[in-house]
Protein backbone atom coordinates (compact mmCIF):
# COMPACT_ATOMS: atom_id res chain seq x y z
CA UNK A 1 0.00 0.00 0.00
CA UNK A 2 1.26 3.25 -1.08
CA UNK A 3 0.65 6.65 -0.10
CA UNK A 4 -0.14 7.61 -3.59
CA UNK A 5 -2.86 5.06 -3.68
CA UNK A 6 -4.25 6.62 -0.09
CA UNK A 7 -4.53 9.72 -1.89
CA UNK A 8 -6.29 8.09 -5.14
CA UNK A 9 -8.81 6.33 -2.76
CA UNK A 10 -9.43 9.82 -0.91
CA UNK A 11 -9.93 11.63 -3.67
CA UNK A 12 -12.17 9.70 -5.70
CA UNK A 13 -14.08 9.23 -2.43
CA UNK A 14 -14.30 12.64 -2.15
CA UNK A 15 -15.46 13.07 -5.69
CA UNK A 16 -17.55 10.14 -6.22
CA UNK A 17 -16.17 9.95 -9.86
CA UNK A 18 -13.14 8.79 -10.73
CA UNK A 19 -12.04 10.89 -13.90
CA UNK A 20 -13.04 13.84 -11.36
CA UNK A 21 -10.30 12.28 -9.25
CA UNK A 22 -7.83 11.76 -11.74
CA UNK A 23 -7.83 14.98 -13.19
CA UNK A 24 -7.68 16.52 -9.58
CA UNK A 25 -4.42 14.92 -8.76
CA UNK A 26 -3.17 15.31 -12.60
CA UNK A 27 -2.86 11.39 -12.74
CA UNK A 28 -4.46 9.56 -15.52
CA UNK A 29 -7.95 7.68 -15.20
CA UNK A 30 -6.65 4.67 -15.86
CA UNK A 31 -4.14 5.09 -13.53
CA UNK A 32 -6.34 6.08 -10.34
CA UNK A 33 -8.67 3.04 -11.58
CA UNK A 34 -5.57 1.01 -11.23
CA UNK A 35 -4.53 2.25 -8.03
CA UNK A 36 -8.24 1.54 -6.52
CA UNK A 37 -8.49 -2.05 -7.96
CA UNK A 38 -4.90 -2.93 -6.60
CA UNK A 39 -6.02 -1.97 -3.09
CA UNK A 40 -9.36 -4.22 -3.82
CA UNK A 41 -7.62 -6.55 -5.28
CA UNK A 42 -4.96 -7.12 -2.24
CA UNK A 43 -7.08 -7.20 0.38
CA UNK A 44 -9.71 -8.99 -1.28
CA UNK A 45 -12.30 -6.16 -0.29
CA UNK A 46 -14.62 -3.57 -2.08
CA UNK A 47 -13.72 -0.04 -1.58
CA UNK A 48 -16.47 0.96 -4.01
CA UNK A 49 -19.91 0.66 -5.90
CA UNK A 50 -20.04 1.51 -9.42
CA UNK A 51 -23.24 3.65 -9.97
CA UNK A 52 -24.09 4.72 -13.18
CA UNK A 53 -20.96 6.66 -14.31
CA UNK A 54 -19.86 7.40 -10.49
CA UNK A 55 -18.65 5.36 -7.43
CA UNK A 56 -20.14 5.59 -3.61
CA UNK A 57 -18.30 4.14 -0.38
CA UNK A 58 -19.73 0.91 0.25
CA UNK A 59 -19.53 0.23 4.27
CA UNK A 60 -15.69 -1.09 3.93
CA UNK A 61 -14.67 1.90 1.80
CA UNK A 62 -16.04 4.75 4.58
CA UNK A 63 -14.57 2.83 7.34
CA UNK A 64 -10.75 2.56 5.52
CA UNK A 65 -11.40 6.37 4.37
CA UNK A 66 -11.01 7.22 8.05
CA UNK A 67 -7.83 5.86 8.27
CA UNK A 68 -6.54 6.76 4.72
CA UNK A 69 -7.38 10.69 5.89
CA UNK A 70 -5.22 9.59 9.14
CA UNK A 71 -1.95 8.31 7.51
CA UNK A 72 -2.47 11.09 4.88
CA UNK A 73 -2.46 13.95 7.71
CA UNK A 74 0.13 12.29 9.28
CA UNK A 75 2.16 11.79 6.13
CA UNK A 76 1.44 15.59 5.69
CA UNK A 77 2.80 16.77 9.08
CA UNK A 78 5.86 14.90 8.15
CA UNK A 79 6.39 16.47 5.03
CA UNK A 80 5.39 20.09 6.48
CA UNK A 81 7.72 19.82 9.30
CA UNK A 82 11.27 19.20 7.19
CA UNK A 83 9.75 22.34 4.87
CA UNK A 84 9.55 24.49 7.92
CA UNK A 85 13.29 23.90 8.69
CA UNK A 86 13.61 26.16 6.06
CA UNK A 87 12.43 29.27 8.46
CA UNK A 88 9.09 29.90 7.00
CA UNK A 89 10.30 30.15 3.47
CA UNK A 90 8.05 27.12 3.00
CA UNK A 91 4.85 25.71 4.03
CA UNK A 92 1.02 26.17 4.87
CA UNK A 93 -0.49 27.09 7.77
CA UNK A 94 -4.13 25.10 7.90
CA UNK A 95 -6.25 27.15 9.75
CA UNK A 96 -9.57 26.85 10.27
CA UNK A 97 -12.69 29.52 11.83
CA UNK A 98 -16.14 30.02 12.65
CA UNK A 99 -18.16 32.16 10.82
CA UNK A 100 -17.86 35.45 12.44
CA UNK A 101 -14.33 35.15 13.10
CA UNK A 102 -13.56 34.23 9.48
CA UNK A 103 -15.63 37.16 7.56
CA UNK A 104 -15.31 40.27 9.91
CA UNK A 105 -12.20 39.83 12.62
CA UNK A 106 -9.39 37.44 10.71
CA UNK A 107 -9.15 39.24 7.02
CA UNK A 108 -7.15 42.12 8.41
CA UNK A 109 -4.77 39.82 10.46
CA UNK A 110 -4.17 37.36 7.83
CA UNK A 111 -2.82 40.30 5.50
CA UNK A 112 -0.62 41.08 7.76
CA UNK A 113 0.55 37.60 8.18
CA UNK A 114 0.76 37.72 4.02
CA UNK A 115 2.78 40.58 4.35
CA UNK A 116 5.17 39.24 7.00
CA UNK A 117 5.29 35.32 5.30
CA UNK A 118 4.32 35.69 1.69
CA UNK A 119 5.04 32.01 0.91
CA UNK A 120 3.50 30.36 3.68
CA UNK A 121 0.14 29.07 1.64
CA UNK A 122 -2.92 30.32 3.61
CA UNK A 123 -5.66 27.59 3.74
CA UNK A 124 -8.93 28.55 5.60
CA UNK A 125 -11.56 26.51 6.20
CA UNK A 126 -14.97 28.04 7.66
CA UNK A 127 -17.88 26.18 9.59
CA UNK A 128 -19.40 27.06 12.78
CA UNK A 129 -17.71 26.50 16.36
CA UNK A 130 -18.28 23.41 16.86
CA UNK A 131 -17.18 21.97 13.52
CA UNK A 132 -13.91 24.25 13.85
CA UNK A 133 -13.10 22.11 17.27
CA UNK A 134 -13.95 19.35 15.66
CA UNK A 135 -11.47 19.78 12.89
CA UNK A 136 -8.38 20.83 14.88
CA UNK A 137 -9.01 17.66 16.96
CA UNK A 138 -8.69 15.35 13.95
CA UNK A 139 -5.62 17.11 12.92
CA UNK A 140 -7.53 18.58 9.49
CA UNK A 141 -6.32 22.19 10.92
CA UNK A 142 -3.34 23.01 12.71
CA UNK A 143 -4.97 26.31 14.47
CA UNK A 144 -8.73 27.24 14.96
CA UNK A 145 -10.18 30.27 15.97
CA UNK A 146 -14.10 30.14 17.33
CA UNK A 147 -16.49 32.42 19.09
CA UNK A 148 -16.76 30.82 22.43
CA UNK A 149 -15.29 28.15 24.76
CA UNK A 150 -14.68 24.49 23.71
CA UNK A 151 -14.65 21.72 25.84
CA UNK A 152 -12.35 19.17 24.39
CA UNK A 153 -9.44 18.05 27.02
CA UNK A 154 -7.64 17.13 23.57
CA UNK A 155 -7.85 20.98 23.03
CA UNK A 156 -5.54 24.17 24.13
CA UNK A 157 -8.19 26.60 24.15
CA UNK A 158 -7.35 30.32 25.10
CA UNK A 159 -8.71 33.81 24.68
CA UNK A 160 -7.33 35.70 21.65
CA UNK A 161 -9.95 38.55 21.17
CA UNK A 162 -13.53 39.81 21.55
CA UNK A 163 -16.59 40.95 20.03
CA UNK A 164 -20.05 42.41 21.22
CA UNK A 165 -23.09 40.64 20.65
CA UNK A 166 -25.99 43.43 20.17
CA UNK A 167 -29.86 42.78 20.04
CA UNK A 168 -31.18 44.02 16.13
CA UNK A 169 -34.91 44.80 14.84
CA UNK A 170 -35.97 46.17 11.54
CA UNK A 171 -37.90 48.57 13.36
CA UNK A 172 -36.88 50.69 16.79
CA UNK A 173 -37.23 49.85 20.16
CA UNK A 174 -39.83 51.31 21.91
CA UNK A 175 -38.03 50.67 25.64
CA UNK A 176 -35.25 49.08 26.68
CA UNK A 177 -36.07 45.05 26.55
CA UNK A 178 -36.31 43.24 29.68
CA UNK A 179 -36.84 39.65 30.69
CA UNK A 180 -40.23 39.46 29.78
CA UNK A 181 -40.07 41.21 26.51
CA UNK A 182 -37.23 38.97 25.41
CA UNK A 183 -39.36 36.07 26.51
CA UNK A 184 -42.47 36.99 24.26
CA UNK A 185 -39.97 38.21 21.58
CA UNK A 186 -39.94 36.39 18.17
CA UNK A 187 -36.64 35.08 17.50
CA UNK A 188 -33.98 34.38 14.49
CA UNK A 189 -31.41 32.45 15.32
CA UNK A 190 -28.19 30.73 13.63
CA UNK A 191 -28.10 27.30 14.14
CA UNK A 192 -26.56 24.85 17.33
CA UNK A 193 -23.16 24.67 17.46
CA UNK A 194 -22.59 28.54 16.23
CA UNK A 195 -20.66 30.54 19.17
CA UNK A 196 -22.92 33.17 18.14
CA UNK A 197 -26.03 30.81 19.25
CA UNK A 198 -24.55 29.90 22.51
CA UNK A 199 -23.24 33.30 23.91
CA UNK A 200 -26.95 34.59 23.29
CA UNK A 201 -27.92 31.63 25.22
CA UNK A 202 -26.10 32.20 27.87
CA UNK A 203 -26.67 36.28 27.69
CA UNK A 204 -30.44 35.24 28.21
CA UNK A 205 -29.87 32.78 30.63
CA UNK A 206 -27.85 35.63 32.82
CA UNK A 207 -30.76 37.87 32.71
CA UNK A 208 -33.40 35.17 33.85
CA UNK A 209 -34.60 34.49 30.19
CA UNK A 210 -35.26 30.74 29.67
CA UNK A 211 -33.90 30.34 25.77
CA UNK A 212 -36.03 27.02 25.57
CA UNK A 213 -38.90 28.67 25.70
CA UNK A 214 -38.42 30.95 23.05
CA UNK A 215 -40.44 31.40 20.24
CA UNK A 216 -38.09 31.12 17.56
CA UNK A 217 -39.41 31.77 13.87
CA UNK A 218 -36.51 30.56 11.98
CA UNK A 219 -33.02 29.21 12.25
CA UNK A 220 -30.44 29.48 9.87
CA UNK A 221 -26.93 28.51 8.76
CA UNK A 222 -25.30 31.83 8.32
CA UNK A 223 -24.86 35.22 10.02
CA UNK A 224 -25.63 37.30 6.95
CA UNK A 225 -28.46 35.19 6.43
CA UNK A 226 -30.05 35.73 9.94
CA UNK A 227 -28.93 39.21 9.19
CA UNK A 228 -31.12 39.85 5.81
CA UNK A 229 -34.31 37.57 7.67
CA UNK A 230 -34.45 40.22 10.39
CA UNK A 231 -33.99 42.88 7.65
CA UNK A 232 -36.94 41.70 6.34
CA UNK A 233 -39.01 41.81 9.40
CA UNK A 234 -38.59 38.09 10.33
CA UNK A 235 -38.14 39.46 14.09
CA UNK A 236 -35.11 39.96 16.34
CA UNK A 237 -31.77 38.45 16.86
CA UNK A 238 -28.40 39.23 18.29
CA UNK A 239 -25.07 39.25 16.26
CA UNK A 240 -21.98 40.30 16.62
CA UNK A 241 -21.49 44.13 16.35
CA UNK A 242 -18.84 43.08 13.82
CA UNK A 243 -22.22 41.38 11.81
CA UNK A 244 -24.70 44.25 11.74
CA UNK A 245 -22.25 47.17 11.99
CA UNK A 246 -22.93 48.47 8.09
CA UNK A 247 -26.81 47.75 9.04
CA UNK A 248 -27.05 50.11 11.60
CA UNK A 249 -25.01 52.28 9.77
CA UNK A 250 -27.39 52.56 6.77
CA UNK A 251 -31.20 52.18 9.04
CA UNK A 252 -31.72 48.72 8.00
CA UNK A 253 -31.28 47.54 11.40
CA UNK A 254 -32.20 49.17 14.90
CA UNK A 255 -30.01 48.47 18.39
CA UNK A 256 -31.75 48.31 21.60
CA UNK A 257 -29.55 49.52 24.15
CA UNK A 258 -29.08 46.14 25.91
CA UNK A 259 -25.45 45.08 27.28
CA UNK A 260 -24.83 41.40 27.04
CA UNK A 261 -21.65 42.21 27.64
CA UNK A 262 -18.02 41.07 25.83
CA UNK A 263 -18.10 37.98 23.96
CA UNK A 264 -14.58 36.15 23.66
CA UNK A 265 -12.67 34.60 20.54
CA UNK A 266 -10.66 31.46 21.25
CA UNK A 267 -7.51 29.99 19.87
CA UNK A 268 -7.65 26.25 19.38
CA UNK A 269 -4.41 23.97 19.17
CA UNK A 270 -4.07 20.29 19.83
CA UNK A 271 -2.42 19.81 22.75
CA UNK A 272 -0.44 16.95 21.53
CA UNK A 273 -0.08 17.13 17.63
CA UNK A 274 3.00 18.82 16.41
CA UNK A 275 2.84 22.43 16.54
CA UNK A 276 3.29 23.70 13.10
CA UNK A 277 5.43 26.59 12.81
CA UNK A 278 3.24 28.52 10.76
CA UNK A 279 0.59 28.58 13.71
CA UNK A 280 3.12 29.80 16.09
CA UNK A 281 3.80 32.57 13.57
CA UNK A 282 0.16 33.20 13.28
CA UNK A 283 -0.47 33.36 17.33
CA UNK A 284 2.74 35.49 17.84
CA UNK A 285 1.25 37.88 15.74
CA UNK A 286 -1.73 38.27 16.91
CA UNK A 287 -0.40 38.54 20.22
CA UNK A 288 -1.99 38.01 23.51
CA UNK A 289 -5.35 38.89 24.52
CA UNK A 290 -5.15 42.10 26.52
CA UNK A 291 -8.65 42.39 27.45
Amino acid sequence: MTLEQLRIFVAVAEREHVTAAARALHVSQSAASAAIAALEERHDVRLFNRVGRGVELTDAGRIFLREARAVLARAAAAEQALDELRALTRGSLRLVASQTTAAYWLPAILARYRAAYPRIAINLGIGNSDQAASRVHDGDADFGVVEGPVDDPALAVFPIGADRLQLVAATPFAAPPNAAWLGRARWVMRERGSGTRAALEDALRGLGVDPAALDVALVLPSNESVRTAVEAGAGVTALSSLVVGPSLAAGALHAAPTDFGARLFYGLRHKERYRSRAADALVELIGPWKG
